[in-house]
């Protein structure tokens, strides 16, 4: 499996999503309208990685600003706040982005090497704690546990082993996975285009189905997991995630399937009361209405195409984290993750 996020000769170099499975190049960013761009335009995609590809984009900008002399700290703040309107929903991003505000707003000596040391430390930190995931959310599960999986949380949603995928990864380590669906994932089809490819990949047996086949698969018992990842979490533990997914987890609340939702704490937004206040971001008309570049909806259709849809807490059996599980998350369990 390829590196999605990898710093080299003092710049940064992202997996292009968009061009799974077909070929594997790289995008290389060398300031922070690169890196902006890279998250705009779906180079790089899931809310670990946009934060940590964003938080090496601040490096890039110290780079870049104090080339030409002292005093940029202002020039600073514009860039992180560029990187920072890049997508709107994905709360790990802000996170990041506050981190290596913090150290901007410092001001103290060396700040281009601190820059690139706290980008290390977020992707260092993220890949441990996917790994410590993995293995908390596998632990729920019985032996020959089918799965299903929405969008793509694994190693290219991350710093390298997947939150969701992660999750699926230990269990089939476990020997603990039966069976593994992934959704296509409509309209970007990140199910069939990057969390199929990632599987075969890593020698996990997996199944595509259209979105529209889960409940028919749910109702044959072939699953008793949904495991997805998310963008942001709200204090009372409403999720928001890829399109799609609230529908997923009414269904398998129907069909008596449990439902995880495996994020790092950094997806967390205690400032955030309820999935309500979670902005979702709506992206364009075309991504509707051709695949890859072709046409295949009516001319002059009217669109409506948001990216993210709210799982009510109510609908999630078990929050997984780097520090433990929380079944039935609320405001109460999840202030105690942030206070143990």
């Amino acid at each position: 499996m390829s590196d999605p996020i990898i710093w080299r000769d003092d710049s940064l170099h992202l997996l292009d999503q968009r061009r799974l499975p077909r070929s594997l190049e790289y995008v290389c960013c060398r300031d922070a309208e690169g890196v902006a761009s890279a998250i705009r335009e779906m180079v790089v995609r899931g809310a670990p990685a946009i934060g940590i590809a964003a938080a090496y984009g601040v490096a890039l900008a110290a780079r870049e600003r104090y080339a030409v002399g002292g005093g940029g700290e202002r020039a600073l703040l514009e860039d992180i706040a560029l990187l920072e309107a890049s997508r709107p929903t994905a709360v790990n991003l802000m996170w990041a982005l506050a981190r290596m505000r913090e150290l901007v707003m410092q001001a103290e000596g060396g700040l281009e090497q601190r820059l690139l040391e706290a980008a290390r430390q977020i992707h260092e930190d993220d890949l441990a704690a996917n790994r410590r995931m993995g293995d908390y959310g596998a632990a729920l599960m019985t032996d020959g546990s089918g799965v299903l999986t929405h969008c793509n949380a694994g190693a290219l949603a991350t710093a390298g082993y997947g939150t969701a995928l992660g999750v699926v990864r230990s269990a089939n380590a476990m020997g603990k996975l039966g069976a593994v669906y992934a959704t296509e994932t409509r309209p970007w089809l990140q199910g069939a285009r990057l969390t199929a490819w990632e599987l075969l990949q890593d020698g996990i047996a997996v199944t595509l189905i259209a979105d529209s086949a889960a409940a028919h698969l749910m109702k044959l018992g072939r699953v008793q997991w949904l495991v997805t990842g998310a963008d942001r979490i709200a204090a009372n533990g409403d999720a928001a995630n890829k399109i799609g997914t609230y529908g997923l987890a009414t269904l398998a609340r129907a069909h008596g399937v449990r439902v995880m939702i495996a994020a790092p704490l950094s997806t967390i937004d205690l400032r955030t009361a309820s999935g309500d206040e979670i902005p979702i971001e709506q992206r364009a008309a075309e991504e509707l209405t051709s695949i890859a570049g072709q046409s295949i909806a009516a001319p002059g259709v009217a669109v409506y195409n948001p990216v993210f849809d709210v799982t009510p807490a109510a609908l999630i059996d078990a929050l997984v984290t780097e520090k433990g599980v929380v079944e039935k998350p609320d405001r109460e369990a999840l202030a105690a993750l942030f206070s143990a």
